[in-house]
């Protein structure tokens, strides 16, 4: 069965540079549509009340409670999922820090610390370990990995900086 076809009217969202319509109900959250209805499954439901970060998407470049925010508000907003961060064989930085210093340890967390991480080092390629933990302070890990996470994304923004010749 098509998860798009009848139902309400249409509503065009812009996800990852591609404009995509999904047919919802003006106030289901951005994190339903992602996953039910894109398919773009990266995005996590931890907690559903916009405390724990792990359903964090980019909208114009801010982190954002996927869980909490309705489609509605979205209308003319860029929304960046993890997916749009990269692929397996050309992944962002923060993405190849974390695997490659296995600082996660369940990896539920994970997206939502990649995209919190993704915005600081989009404005700030040089932050200091306390900036980056006021940056992921939002994100709740479960598994208490917070101090490898910030270690892998101080090793991202060097990599980042590396790659830029700074």
């Amino acid at each position: 069965m098509d998860q798009n076809a009848g139902g309400p009217d249409p509503i065009t969202l812009r996800v990852n540079g591609q404009e995509r319509e999904v047919r919802t109900e003006q106030e289901t959250p951005l994190l339903y549509a992602l996953r039910n209805h894109l398919g773009l499954k990266g995005t996590r439901f931890g907690c559903g009340l916009g405390l724990c970060g792990a359903c964090f998407v980019l909208v114009d470049g801010h982190p954002t409670f996927s869980c909490d925010t309705p489609v509605w508000s979205l209308d003319g907003k860029e929304v960046t999922t993890i997916e749009g961060l990269g692929t397996a064989a050309e992944s962002h930085p923060v993405t190849r820090a974390i695997a490659e210093t296995q600082a996660a340890q369940c990896g539920y967390c994970v997206s939502g610390v990649v995209m919190a991480a993704a915005a600081l080092l989009e404005e700030n390629d040089n932050p200091s370990e306390d900036e980056v933990r006021e940056a992921l302070d939002r994100n709740l890990c479960r598994c208490g990995a917070q101090n490898r996470l910030v270690g892998a994304v101080l090793i991202a923004a060097a990599e980042m900086r590396a790659e830029a010749g700074r």
